[in-house]
């Protein structure tokens, strides 16, 4: 069983820059894709990007390409998402996802953290 933790969240103003961390535990952290999504009140959960096992490839929502930035560290089992040019839209909470197979849809991702709240003020 895989255990995620993030952290780094807080308050920012537009135009601002936050980085996020998700450290893991359980399970071998290299087999998995890792993923972050973020769920805005009201709204249904919504991808932000993934990268590979190796770290080599990432893959980004239209919303956040150019801004966002994953990337990972497989000797310390951490994870983490520069967000840069922070918009009020960014608002949410952000989730760390672990899989063995990357999608877009929430729902086939296999371990989630507990989230981390991002608000930005405009």
């Amino acid at each position: 069983q895989v255990q995620l933790v993030e952290s780094g969240g807080g308050l920012v103003q537009a135009g601002g820059s936050l980085r996020l961390s998700c450290a893991a535990s359980g399970g071998t952290f290299s087999r998995n894709a890792m993923g972050w999504f973020r769920q805005a009140p009201g709204k249904e959960r919504e991808f932000v990007g993934r990268i590979s096992q190796s770290g080599s490839s990432t893959f980004y929502a239209d919303s956040v390409k150019g801004r966002f930035t994953i990337s990972r560290d497989n000797a310390k089992n951490t994870v983490h998402l520069q967000m840069n040019s922070l918009k009020p839209e960014d608002t949410a909470i952000y989730y760390c996802a672990a899989a063995f197979i990357a999608t877009m849809d929430w729902k086939y991702w296999d371990f989630w953290g507990q989230g981390t709240q991002v608000t930005v003020s405009s």
